[in-house]
Order: C-alpha cells, then sequence, then structure tokens
C-alpha cells in the first residue's frame, strides 16, 4: 500500500461526502474515515455510501490529535494524508504529492496549495511561533508590512504560493506525511487535542533533522472551519491555550525568562474576546 488517507470527521456530514466523493478509486490507496460520534449521521453515510472506505467509528469525540493517531495506527501505507473533511482533492493532487515526497526522501511532511471554493490560494503556511514572530504580530508589525519578511515572517504574507519551498508549517488541512518518519518522531500529543498539534509534531520532526516541504504541484480546495466553526468561542479559547501549551513546551527555558513572560502575556491578552477588552478599555483599563 502507497497512500492512506486520513480523515477524522465530527459533524460534517455533507462535507465529508463531497471529500470522500472527490478521491479517486486506486488499488495502491486505502481511505480511513474516523468519526468523533457525529450527531448528524456522517458515519451513516460513509457505510451505505462508500463501503470500501474503512470507517472507525468512535462513541465520543476523542479529538482531532487521537482520530488521527488512531488512523495512523490502522493504516497500512507507506505515505500517510491527513485529510480534513472540509476538502475537495482536485484530479491528480494525491499523485503529486506522493510523486514529491518520493523525491525528497529528507521529507517528514509535504503541504500542498490550498484554494477557497472561490478560486483563491489560501495562506496556508506559517513560521514557528518564534518570540520575534509573536511580537511582530502582537504590535501589528506583519499587517503594516505584510511584503517585509522580517517582520511578516510569522504568516509569511510576501510568499506567492506559485514555487517549491522549504517551509516549517503548513496547514494540516492536507498533509502528507511519511511513515518512516512517523516511525521516529512518535504520534501526535494529546495535550494538543484539536490545535498545534500538527504545529508539535513538525517542529519535534525539524528537532530530528527532517525537512518539511511545500509544493503547488499538488491542489485541493478547502473551506476551511466546517467542525470548528460550529463551537467558535470554544474553539477560538482552545487555540489560545494550546499557543500558550507549545510555548510552555517548547520555549520555557530556552529564552530569556523575561521575553517568555511576555510573549505568554501577550497570547493571554489576545485570547480575552474582542467584545471584553473594549468593555475594559472604556473603564479606563
Amino acid at each position: 500500500m502507497i497512500l492512506s488517507i486520513i480523515i477524522v470527521n465530527w459533524n460534517t456530514r455533507d462535507y465529508l461526502r463531497r471529500c470522500l466523493a472527490s478521491i479517486e478509486a486506486d488499488p495502491e490507496h486505502e481511505v480511513i474515515v474516523i468519526d468523533n460520534a457525529s450527531p448528524d449521521g456522517s458515519a451513516e453515510v460513509v457505510r451505505v455510501e462508500f463501503p470500501d472506505v474503512c470507517l472507525i467509528a468512535n462513541d465520543a469525540n476523542r479529538g482531532y490529535a487521537e482520530g488521527n493517531n488512531q488512523g495512523i495506527e490502522a493504516a497500512q501505507g507507506r505515505y500517510l494524508l491527513l485529510l480534513n473533511p472540509d476538502v475537495e482533492v482536485k484530479p491528480g493532487a494525491l499523485d503529486a504529492l506522493v510523486e514529491f515526497a518520493e523525491s525528497h526522501p529528507d521529507a517528514a511532511a509535504v503541504g500542498c496549495r490550498l484554494v477557497g471554493e472561490d478560486g483563491e490560494v489560501q495562506r496556508s503556511l506559517r513560521t514557528f511561533p518564534d518570540p520575534w514572530g509573536v511580537f511582530c504580530e502582537y504590535l501589528k508589525l506583519s499587517k503594516l508590512l505584510p511584503r517585509s519578511r522580517r517582520f511578516a515572517g510569522y504568516r509569511l504574507t510576501w510568499f506567492d504560493y506559485d514555487r517549491e519551498m522549504e517551509v516549517d508549517q503548513p496547514m494540516g488541512s492536507c498533509l502528507l506525511l511519511s511513515r518512516k518518519a512517523v516511525q521516529g518522531i512518535g504520534m501526535f500529543a494529546h495535550e494538543f487535542p484539536i490545535f498545534f498539534n500538527e504545529v508539535d509534531w513538525l517542529y519535534r520532526a525539524k528537532q530530528q533533522g527532517w525537512k518539511v516541504y511545500f509544493t503547488p504541484s499538488a491542489e485541493v480546495v478547502h473551506v476551511g472551519g466546517a467542525s470548528t466553526r460550529q463551537r467558535k468561542p470554544e474553539m477560538v479559547k482552545e487555540s489560545h491555550r494550546s499557543m500558550k501549551l507549545f510555548y510552555e513546551k517548547h520555549y520555557r527555558g530556552r529564552i530569556p525568562f523575561p521575553i517568555y513572560w511576555f510573549i505568554v502575556a501577550a497570547i493571554s491578552i489576545n485570547s480575552v474576546p474582542a467584545s471584553l477588552r473594549s468593555k475594559g478599555r472604556s473603564h479606563g483599563a
């Protein structure tokens, strides 16, 4: 088996149906869906309409990281494609990803070009959130100078997504992993159930000497946020919690203490809902 496609789903039945329909049948590919106890009948759609798909139906929502770990454990492929259910795969994209990985044996992961339903390219690449990058985000320097590699480095707003490049973290919506890399790096960390799990994994991969790439040779259509926007306030809070945890895990003790605490404070302040921050300012805060 060359490729295992792993899709973790929660309550996105119609997107999941379109995603599975877009995947071209191939005897060297397998598709695994992990359904996290969706109340919308997603699992039944897979059973009835896509009987060749391997379905793992959890009786509770075990999160994105654990769901991917379940898929990886069940997979047989030499390469593992983590695919969100709100993605539609364009013809030839899967072959292009595998071909790129085959020609880059040093690659732990490969990301592809994501476009929205309107055809616009999505900015799906970032560097790791080092102190300088977070500092520039906090002071809005990246928005003031979006073409600057120095001040807009975290979100890579200067990049045009038309060439191959070694990167830090492609978005996990469509991310190809090497099984050999997974065997060396390990699984996704349970402390990051929804956000930053792929960032943590890619960071560990780079620490071990692996490389991560982006290639425009493969392109998919990505809606974005089909699951998380159903619980947006909770997800915003969880995203900031995960970023703080990422900093604690990978930067505490490695950067000067005052800088570390400034970054943590900046993340915490930005995690407060804008409406509450506005109220605080109106009372002289």
